[in-house]
């Protein structure tokens, strides 16, 4: 069945508008030649798109023959204004922007642990109203979270957790209360950090990877056939949990001490990196994000070598789980641990992946480290804020 003329109308829109989200402003003619559509067609979804406030003409094109040069149009950045949070145990971090993703504002703040549930909620959500209007923000349209936990898959809430802050589960209630009529959504921070990865980091070509999370603690997400796979309860990639030889007991349903957290989380890796007398590199990387990098970038030693290989086996016990039963083709180690090993530690784990799986897969560094999860959360809520204002093909 044709589509109706409406409705045409509102695809080519949304496809327009995507292009320029993509590519930045572009001419008529280069719109002509990228969507295939006619010149009538797009001189009309150009005029339609400005008088809708959407569209603006952001410059002029160099042209090569003689005569005036095209207009370039782009998307009205200014038209709604984002924020996006990376919730962590000890802080929050912060970025402001427009709705092409322009950073206009960036805070961060650590939040003690004896800071109590509602002064800690109050900091962050002050903390947001003042960044957003140093940011020239006078009202945020959409607001992205990532947080550490189970994001309830019928809800979109995060779940109740004894392993962690209560505040996290409060901020997000406080910030739809303070700011009226922004849609505050929050998704899982290692979700947000391969869905960062695959559109601006190292799983650009891939469909179908899994993300392992090396920071604090110890996740995994899952994208297959291009979709981020949650599970029934929302804890897929709980890799935390899982049960793996040369921990000294069992996860409990309540404490991942004992699984796979015990030999790849933070702690591990600082206690592992003490063991073998690697100094942490100087910067502002975390201890254990630090040793591995001291490792991986100062002079070749003994010690440094050793350390790699005992983590890349300790991690390549936990990817080859992940590997046997989902068969990814490519697993990512991403955040802090993952960026600092590079190329060093991703090659030693396929090694012993190699060796101990028939399975092919390709392992590869992060390229976004710890800022992941701020930038899945920005571009979320861009892709949010995108969504309704440009409009559903059919409406």
């Amino acid at each position: 069945m044709a589509a109706s003329p409406s409705t045409a109308r509102a695809i080519n829109d949304r496809l327009a508008l995507r292009l320029l989200q993509q590519e930045g402003p572009l001419t008529a003619g280069q719109l002509k030649e990228l969507t295939g559509l006619s010149r009538p067609t797009v001189a009309d979804l150009v005029e339609r798109l400005t008088a809708a406030g959407l569209l603006e003409v952001a410059g002029e094109a160099r042209a090569q023959r003689r005569g005036p040069n095209a207009k370039l149009y782009g998307i009205v950045a200014g038209r709604a204004h984002l924020a996006a949070l990376d919730v962590r145990t000890e802080g929050v971090a912060l970025v402001v922007s427009d709705l092409v993703g322009g950073v206009l504002a960036e805070a961060s703040l650590p939040i003690a642990d004896d800071t109590g549930t509602g002064p800690a909620v109050e900091q962050a959500v002050s903390l947001v109203e003042r960044t957003a209007k140093e940011a020239g923000a006078h009202r945020l349209h959409t607001v992205g979270i990532g947080a550490p936990g189970l994001i309830d898959p019928a809800t979109g809430e995060l779940r109740d957790s004894t392993s962690l802050p209560e505040w996290h589960r409060r901020l997000v209630a406080a910030l739809q209360e303070r700011l009226p009529g922004a849609r505050v959504s929050v998704e899982n921070e290692t979700n947000l950090a391969a869905l960062a990865e695959q559109r601006d980091g190292s799983a650009r070509d891939r469909d179908t990877f899994v993300l392992l999370w090396l920071g604090h603690g110890t996740g995994a997400a899952v994208i297959l056939d291009g979709a981020l796979r949650r599970g029934a309860s929302g804890g897929t990639g709980e890799i935390g949990f899982l049960p793996v030889p040369g921990t000294r007991g069992l996860p409990s349903a309540t404490d991942c001490a004992g699984g796979f957290h015990s030999l790849a989380g933070a702690a591990a890796v600082a206690t592992l990196a003490r063991e073998y007398g690697v100094v942490p590199a100087s910067g502002s990387d975390p201890e254990a994000a630090g040793a591995v990098r001291a490792a991986v970038s100062g002079p070749e030693s003994a010690a440094h070598t050793r350390f790699l290989d005992t983590l890349a086996d300790r991690v390549a016990v936990g990817v080859a789980s992940v590997v046997a039963l989902l068969d990814p083709g490519c697993v990512v180690l991403g955040g802090e641990i993952g960026q600092a090993g590079g190329e060093a530690l991703a090659s030693r784990v396929h090694d012993r992946l190699t060796a101990m799986s028939p399975l092919p897969v390709e392992v590869r560094p992060g390229a976004l480290g710890g800022g992941a999860v701020l930038r899945g959360a920005l571009l979320t809520a861009r892709d949010h804020a995108q969504d309704e204002l440009f409009g559903a093909p059919g409406h």
